[in-house]
């Protein structure tokens, strides 16, 4: 079995679905959450920045990593988009079974 993955990602607001339903369709995730109204408060070329954002919680697979990657940085509009990659290390068969097949196959 393929080991499953969380993909967090931050974007400006209501740049989403522009980077999302791409990794979908594309078969890259088998869901993305959408948690909209989040603040990110960090350091940037010297400075402390505090800015409202989105966060995408993509569902994806360990074998799509790479392409997921590439595909969000051409999406997304950030110079240094944050992409983290968290293994999945328990969770409900039936749900990750379902997670499996939603990703790299075509239908």
């Amino acid at each position: 079995m393929a080991q499953e993955v969380i993909v967090l990602v931050t974007c400006p607001p209501q740049g989403a679905e522009r980077i999302a339903r791409p990794l979908v369709e594309e078969r890259l995730a088998a869901c993305v959450n959408v948690v909209r109204g989040i603040t990110s408060i960090f350091r940037w070329q010297g400075d402390v920045s505090s800015e409202s954002e989105e966060l995408l919680v993509i569902k994806s697979t360990r074998r799509s990593w790479d392409a997921l990657c590439r595909r969000v940085r051409e999406l997304h509009t950030y110079d240094t988009p944050e992409i983290v990659c968290l293994k999945i290390e328990d969770g409900y068969k039936p749900y990750l079974d379902w997670l499996n097949s939603s990703v790299g196959q075509r239908e």
